[in-house]
């Protein structure tokens, strides 16, 4: 997904770069080259493998330089306790302790894996975080993405399994009871970071901003130039057949939203193509969507509901999206050979706008 900017002119770098983070000032409305005039002032940094970016409506960008340093340094913090790319993290302490018994994890970690445990119930598995030795056998971790042997995968598989996991949130006390289990928290991770952020920003009294980590994004309450009654920020969901820059946009004020799609990473063997997100319960990846959508009032639970979606398939992933008040999602089926279908729940109809050039190639209906 990406932010969809009305006429963007990049106009000034500012002049306070903190820790590696640009200021890009960028107008969304003519009227912003006056004075005083508020304008989205754009902040950026490297982390959890993508660029994250802040975006502050403000009239005065050095003002709010410091707020967007605190908020994107903590991405970073968050990075720190749950990437499986390094040994230093809290997610490589607790993988380190499979087997071995409980261990009491650091609180913040804890609430993401509630929140795991959740989804991963009420998706009936499709979301688990215990999925890391097949993500890793295939190859989308450490190493060079491969459609496995039979055999490692049904040795990987016997790994897998959250029903297998002891957690007590309360106490914190997790326990992967097997040398070789493993976690892995690529799928709810962003979401919590820009939850994060968001929270930083609402305790600092921030009424307009957009946090955006590759897709995970937060939209709290309207960007520059909306017109009265199109108040919030216009999100394009990406075309996962690189068609054009987007296939749809949704606006969005004050809600969340994640999309997880088989565009990212995959690999092709034998004439078929096999995305990165793996159907847990089957350790095979997930096929029957091109992309998911999901908006929720917090980005984590965006972010896992996007991907559980995915591993659900078009006729499932309807039907529990629909059963939910708490999440609304957006689907893309492809038909081979035809007209691809968009999905949009009830709830999102008067959000979503088809983009132009895929009036003719798409199928827009509602569930």
């Amino acid at each position: 997904m990406k932010l969809l900017r009305s006429r963007p002119r990049v106009i000034t770098v500012a002049a306070a770069c903190l820790l590696a983070l640009a200021a890009t000032t960028v107008f969304l409305r003519a009227e912003a080259d006056a004075a005083g005039a508020e304008r989205a002032v754009v902040f950026r940094t490297r982390t959890m493998g993508a660029w994250a970016s802040l975006t502050l409506v403000t009239a005065d960008s050095a003002a709010v330089a410091d707020l967007a340093r605190t908020s994107l340094l903590s991405l970073h913090h968050t990075d720190s306790l749950m990437t499986n790319w390094t040994t230093t993290s809290e997610v490589a302490r607790i993988n380190g302790t499979a087997g071995a018994g409980a261990t009491v994890v650091e609180p913040e970690v804890a609430t993401v894996l509630a929140l795991a445990g959740d989804v991963t119930a009420a998706s009936g598995g499709a979301f688990d975080i215990t999925v890391e030795p097949l993500v890793r056998l295939w190859g989308f971790i450490g190493g060079t993405p491969r459609v496995p042997e039979p055999d490692a995968l049904a040795a990987a598989q016997r790994l897998v399994g959250w029903n297998r996991v002891s957690f007590d949130a309360a106490s914190g006390r997790f326990d992967l009871p097997e040398a070789g289990m493993r976690i892995d928290l690529g799928g709810i991770a962003k979401g919590y970071g820009v939850d994060r952020v968001a929270a930083l920003l609402h305790g600092a009294g921030v009424t307009d901003a957009l946090v955006d980590l590759t897709g995970n994004m937060a939209a709290i309450g309207t960007a520059p130039g909306r017109a009265p009654g199109q108040e919030g920020w216009v999100i394009g969901i990406r075309d996962p057949r690189d068609r054009g820059p987007y296939l749809a946009t949704v606006r969005l004020r004050d809600r969340c939203i994640s999309t997880s799609g088989d565009y990212v990473q995959f690999v092709s063997e034998g004439g078929r193509r096999f995305g990165h997100i793996l159907d847990p319960r089957t350790g095979w990846p997930a096929h029957g969507l091109s992309s998911a959508t999901v908006v929720a009032t917090q980005a984590a639970t965006a972010d896992a509901w996007s991907t559980a979606l995915f591993v659900l398939g078009p006729v499932e992933a309807r039907r529990v999206a629909a059963a939910r008040d708490d999440i609304a999602a957006v689907l893309l089926e492809p038909v081979p050979g035809g007209r691809d279908t968009l999905w949009v729940e009830s709830s999102l109809l008067p959000l979503v706008t088809v983009a132009p050039a895929f009036a003719d190639s798409l199928i827009l209906r509602s569930f």
